[in-house]
């Protein structure tokens, strides 16, 4: 190709690429991001809380803004607003004996929605092992998802880490078969488990809008953020203030998805069907993106940006955000590619050895294999104001946030168009 034409080619880019950027201006503007953003993170909805009547407050808001862009519900229900349940099991007590030898109770791990159970030989549980070359943490959940009635053996080798398997209690739902996790390398002929649990049933609710596909409406594009946080905690007063209000975690992620959705809306050219999604209670374990994402066949999923903490500036300064588990699919290359001749760069996540990929509101579907990363700007080394009241509106840079909004908005557009697919999460590899 002669020189002439690939600078023609690539003056067209730009003037692409300015053009789009100028749209995006007129759309995602500083006054429309602070007006959400202020109100997410203000006193009245006193830290939205799970389960409070702040973060109610905030749901009816999200909603709102929803409608207000003439957004549809999903499924077409008539409400944006996602309900449902989890279980609340507090444990009372446990045991196990194998072969006549009763065996230690904190080797016994019982997830159950059953208040009291007994389980012997003869209750038709399926026995199944966790060997010590397996992987704990893939291996308990692949028996979870089964929804079988299990009693799983786990290798002693485990010792040290068979207690954090408590961790699944958590998000046991109405539905969920018991599964008894041991820590034992005895394989039983006869056996008998008992275990009793308080049952409290908890009521929940995600936000969720659609924006139907024009040409591939059965293909989705996931944009997400969580709306709750800590709420008030009066044993941990700083400087007289007692109200989290999580400006920046996350009701800068929650503000960004909310502008997003009305960016899109504007637009209204999508090929793929998108989905704008609150989380709620994901600093109480993720029930909000784990029940939200059962909802869909994940190879219909073809990519989630998920919005966490972008109201400060990330290591690299301005104009630049990191995305979780970057080198797992080629998302953000995609992303890059994108903002070709603009001032922004996504780099690679720096802080790996918080395996941050698998610990937001991302990781469910990441975990199936769909592409869905977290963008974030949150120095998770040295972040001054991260689960403290003092993360307030006055502490963000909402030009820098604003701007970041954009480059989101703009990097996913091929995506969106149906002209890139992002390359699928490789689960032999999951952790």
């Amino acid at each position: 190709m002669k020189k002439t034409n690939i600078l023609f080619l690539s003056m067209l880019l730009v003037f692409a690429n300015a053009s789009k950027a100028q749209e995006a201006n007129s759309i995602i503007n500083k006054s429309e991001t602070e007006r959400i953003e202020k109100y997410l993170s203000s006193d009245e909805l006193e830290g939205r809380r799970t389960y409070s009547k702040g973060i109610d407050k905030a749901a009816d808001f999200i909603a709102n803004e929803f409608k207000q862009s003439g957004l549809a519900t999903l499924n077409n229900t008539g409400s944006y607003l996602q309900k449902f349940t989890r279980l609340n099991a507090k444990f009372i007590a446990a045991s196990a004996n194998f072969d006549g030898i009763a065996l230690d109770q904190k080797n016994v791990i019982v997830l159950t929605s059953d208040p009291t159970i007994t389980i012997t030989e003869s209750s038709g549980y399926e026995v199944v092992k966790i060997a010590k070359e397996d992987n704990l943490g893939v291996a308990a959940r692949k028996y979870l998802a089964a929804n079988k009635n299990y009693i799983v053996l786990v290798d002693e080798s485990f010792t040290n880490n068979f207690s954090r398997l408590i961790q699944f209690k958590s998000g046991i739902t109405a539905e969920q078969k018991t599964v008894v996790f041991i820590l034992t390398n005895q394989v039983p002929t006869k056996f008998t488990i008992q275990a009793t649990h308080k049952i409290e049933t908890l009521n929940l609710t995600n936000v969720v809008s659609v924006l139907p596909g024009k040409t591939l409406p059965n293909e989705y594009v996931i944009f997400s953020g969580h709306y709750d946080h800590l709420g008030i905690n009066s044993s941990k007063t700083i400087n007289g203030d007692s109200i989290y209000n999580g400006a920046n975690d996350d009701a800068a992620g929650t503000t960004a998805m909310i502008m997003l959705s009305k960016y899109f809306a504007a637009k209204n050219n999508n090929a793929r069907t998108l989905i704008f999604v609150a989380f709620t209670a994901e600093e109480i374990g993720g029930f909000g993106a784990q029940y939200f994402s059962k909802q869909f066949d994940p190879a219909t999923v073809k990519a989630m940006f998920n919005l966490e903490m972008i109201g400060t500036e990330s290591k690299w300064g301005k104009n630049s955000a990191y995305i979780t588990g970057y080198e797992k699919t080629n998302m953000g290359t995609i992303l890059q590619k994108n903002l070709e001749g603009s001032a922004f760069k996504f780099y690679p996540d720096p802080y790996t050895d918080q395996n941050l990929f698998y610990r937001s509101d991302n990781a469910t579907l990441a975990r199936l294999g769909v592409p869905a990363h977290t963008i974030s700007t949150s120095k998770m080394d040295n972040e001054p104001n991260y689960h403290k009241p003092s993360d307030q509106f006055e502490t963000l840079d909402m030009d820098n946030m604003n701007e970041i909004i954009k480059a989101i908005a703009l990097s996913s557009q091929s995506i969106i168009s149906g002209k890139d697919t992002p390359s699928r999460v490789d689960t032999t590899q999951l952790k």
